[in-house]
């Protein structure tokens, strides 16, 4: 049962004129996005308006919006709760989430924009049969997308339920159906334009409330980033141990594996994101792809780089011990509470309106992310299991997308279920989770798919599903669901204490489950010819590297 604070209690933690406050700016945010996406649901005409915005954006506009969808709710919350926790090693997240970029950049980009139409399975479907591949792809991009909404929607309840005061499961839980309703009227009525809105209005807010923060953070620390780790270090309670490397992942052999593991699945994983792949079909050519990349890292870097000075204040700032509220949280407030540190503390005028501010940017991040999350689950199940699995390549482009706003209402109805009994695991942790689902499933076919000419759809539909399966199935055999104590010996599991069924080591899958991908997609292959597949190739080449037909549609 939710316990909702009285007047009285709110008045001792900030003042109930401070609550409006923040009400009222959180409120704001969330009127601008609706109001985004209602304006841009009007140019929405055909299945390219709806699944790819027209290709109407510019390499900016595309790079502010990928820096939208890709600064989410794990970078924002995750990370600094993550530094705040674990200091440098949680600072790691940010390099392997930046570092990734260049893979995209280099490999994947510009000859996916070529190559492709609206979702992923285009391109690998272009020289292969269309049914299977089509299947596998879609199944792969929804596995993707549900890790990554879990991790959003884990941080909205979090996010809300300090902002408004509450405490309890009931309030969380009803702050998880809210994001899911408001993702579901994103998608259905502004498609992929008022969604890319919605994402660039999200990333000025986000960088812009990064960089007030981190000024005022380090402010306070006469700009002098030493003094601020050492401050960081002292009040954490772990000393000179909180700046250096193997607090989290050093102290044992299996926690180092589980850091290299962590690395490969987030350097890898950028460039198998589904949601991220899609928004280069938004760009009219190839060139704007590279740029919009280009863009995107200038963003993202700057970004993670804050991180830095987001993380080591709150451990600096805040407690950040067991049983204080960053603990309780998994760290997922400790940007919010910095905030409000930041403009003075509980029950100032500055602490309350950097906090409605940080608060308000943070739920704007969740809300663009997971519009982008939904509308590439939608449209994939759309353009490639119903229109070409199903109808054969026979469905008219009204049919699609009426088909895409209803699947958009299933998943939502989906990420919300799942979401609420997942509340107590950090949002950076889930996200890494996808990020190691997309480097084993989708990373391989790709590579493939555009660099081996002897690729055919053995090896793809192999290479998606065993390592789609083997990711899931490893997590699900993992100290994230099962056996794991937390340090005040609660259960820091998927599952209560007293349920142990774990037998995998490493928290994150991806050292095993990202070569055994690429292993499966070379023997499918080996054992099985496709002549089409490989006279295709040709084509296929040409037409990633010099854009020649892009805009046609891929064959049925």
């Amino acid at each position: 049962m939710s316990t909702i604070a009285t007047p009285h209690l709110a008045a001792a933690a900030q003042g109930s004129d401070h609550r409006t406050l923040t009400l009222v700016l959180f409120l704001a945010v969330v009127a601008v996005t609706l109001y985004v996406t209602l304006v841009a649901s009007r140019q929405n005409k055909t299945a390219a308006d709806y699944y790819a915005a027209g290709r109407s954006f510019s390499g900016f506009q595309n790079g502010m919006a990928i820096s939208g969808d890709y600064m989410s709710a794990a970078s924002f919350l995750g990370i600094t709760g993550a530094i705040a926790l674990s200091g440098y090693d949680g600072f790691l997240y940010s390099i392997g989430f930046l570092v990734a970029w260049l893979v995209a950049l280099m490999l994947v980009a510009e000859l996916l924009r070529n190559s492709g139409r609206f979702t992923l399975a285009d391109q690998l479907a272009y020289r292969m049969r269309q049914r299977p591949v089509r299947t596998a792809a879609a199944v792969s991009t929804l596995g993707v997308s549900v890790f990554y909404l879990l991790a959003q929607m884990v941080g909205a309840g979090s996010l809300v339920a300090l902002l408004l005061n509450v405490s309890g499961d009931t309030a969380k839980n009803l702050t998880i159906v809210l994001v899911g309703a408001l993702m579901i009227f994103y998608v259905t009525v502004g498609g992929m334009k008022g969604t890319t809105w919605v994402q660039i209005v999200k990333a000025i807010l986000l960088m812009g409330g990064t960089i007030l923060i981190s000024g005022i953070v380090l402010w306070k620390f006469g700009f002098n980033l030493s003094d601020l780790l050492g401050a960081a270090a002292d009040r954490s309670g772990k000393g000179q141990a909180f700046i250096e490397p193997g607090l989290k992942y050093g102290q044992t052999l299996t926690s180092k594996i589980d850091f290299l593991s962590l690395g490969l699945a987030l350097v890898l994983g950028t460039a198998g994101l589904p949601h991220i792949l899609i928004r280069f079909y938004t760009v009219p050519t190839s060139r704007a792809a590279r740029s919009s990349v280009q863009w995107a890292i200038g963003i993202i870097g700057a970004f993670y780089l804050m991180t830095l000075v987001l993380g080591f204040g709150a451990a600096a700032l805040l407690d950040t011990g067991p049983g204080s509220q960053v603990a309780a949280s998994a760290g997922n407030v400790a940007a919010p509470l910095l905030a409000q540190a930041a403009g003075g503390g509980a029950g100032t005028t500055g602490g309350a309106v950097l906090l409605a501010l940080i608060a308000a940017v943070a739920f704007a991040t969740i809300l663009a992310v997971v519009a982008g999350l939904t509308l590439t689950s939608a449209s994939s199940f759309a353009h490639d299991i119903y229109a070409h699995v199903f109808r054969r390549g026979q469905a008219t482009e009204r049919q699609e997308v009426r088909v895409a706003r209803v699947a958009a209402v299933l998943i939502g109805a989906v990420a919300i279920a799942l979401a609420i009994p997942s509340q107590g695991l950090n949002v950076a942790f889930l996200v890494a989770l996808a990020f190691a689902v997309a480097a084993s499933a989708n990373l391989p076919a790709i590579i493939y798919n555009l660099f081996w000419r002897r690729f055919n759809t053995r090896g793809a539909v192999w290479s998606i599903y065993g390592g789609l399966a083997s990711a899931i199935l490893l997590v699900f055999f993992s100290p994230v669901v099962s056996g794991k104590v937390a340090a005040d010996g609660t259960s820091a599991s998927l599952f209560p204490l007293g349920v142990d069924f774990a037998w995998f080591p490493l928290e994150n899958p991806g050292i095993v489950s990202i070569p055994l991908g690429f292993l499966l997609g070379w023997l499918g292959t080996v054992l099985g010819r496709d002549t089409d597949s490989e006279r295709r190739y040709d084509e296929l080449e040409v037409r990633a590297l010099t854009g020649a037909g892009a805009e046609a549609a891929t064959r049925h």
